[in-house]
């Protein structure tokens, strides 16, 4: 029986890769589903696909570093269904740059995105969510805000900040029934990747994760339907690394027996 049926979801970043296969889950899993996406048509083509196979979705352009967005994004899910049962940001944008040659320009569009989308995005809807006394808010942080990475300073302190904000919401939203948690990936096969991954770096990237291969975009959904779910309902304030063992990893090598 599908987990999430009669529940509200809004997904950021649901026009493509990662947030598009979590749309899709929750769709299948009986939620009714909010696409958001900076790329409507994007956002549009989700929705339409959840439609096509049964399940409940609208849609909307949101550009989650702008408040007037989020809060209209909010307005319109409450309109369609009167209530906001899930929240999971997945809007981002990446940056391989070295520290000393990141502009100020590029560091700030980075948190605005991935940082502040985040904060604007969940206290809009907590505020909904405090008064139903219930509510589940997923991020999606990365392994860049555990691990320096060469070219992740912008990138791994927005993730590393989206961390923190998801600990400080577990603390003061528990009271009101409201868990917040976060999916850490490392690099998962999406339509970014094939395009900005050479043959070099996932090569290195094999060597260092003990599984020998990316993530899948639909292991990551399968992390926040768990989340999304009863299952989870005493799990608060975790991080929920998907990521083959990538950060568990130390020195690697095959000793002969």
């Amino acid at each position: 029986m599908p987990n999430l049926v009669n529940k509200v979801a809004i997904i950021t970043g649901s026009g493509r890769g990662i947030g598009r296969s979590i749309a899709l889950r929750f769709g299948r899993e009986g939620a009714s589903v909010m696409a958001a996406d900076l790329d409507v048509k994007s956002a549009e083509a989700t929705a339409a696909e959840i439609v096509a196979f049964g399940g409940l979705a609208s849609s909307m352009a949101v550009d989650v570093g702008v408040q007037a967005d989020v809060q209209e994004l909010v307005a319109s899910t409450i309109r369609a269904w009167e209530r906001i049962d899930l929240l999971v940001n997945v809007a981002g944008i990446g940056l391989t740059k070295l520290f000393v040659n990141t502009t100020l320009e590029e560091w700030e569009k980075i948190l605005q995105v991935n940082l502040t989308g985040t904060f604007l995005c969940s206290q809009a809807v907590a505020r909904v969510m405090v008064k139903q006394r219930q509510g589940k808010i997923i991020n999606i942080a990365s392994l860049s805000g555990q691990r320096a990475g060469v070219g992740r300073a912008a990138y791994g302190a927005s993730k590393a900040g989206v961390s923190m904000l998801t600990k400080v919401m577990a603390v003061e939203l528990a009271q009101y029934g409201i868990t917040a948690n976060e999916i850490a990936p490392g690099p998962v096969n999406t339509e970014m990747t094939e395009i900005t991954h050479d043959e070099a770096t996932r090569r290195e990237y094999h060597r260092l994760i003990p599984m020998g291969r990316y993530a899948e975009k639909d292991e990551i959904a399968n992390a926040a339907a768990f989340l999304a779910s009863s299952q989870a309902d005493f799990i608060n304030g975790h991080t929920l690394n998907v990521d083959g063992g990538f950060a568990a990893a130390g020195l690697m090598f095959d000793l002969a027996e």
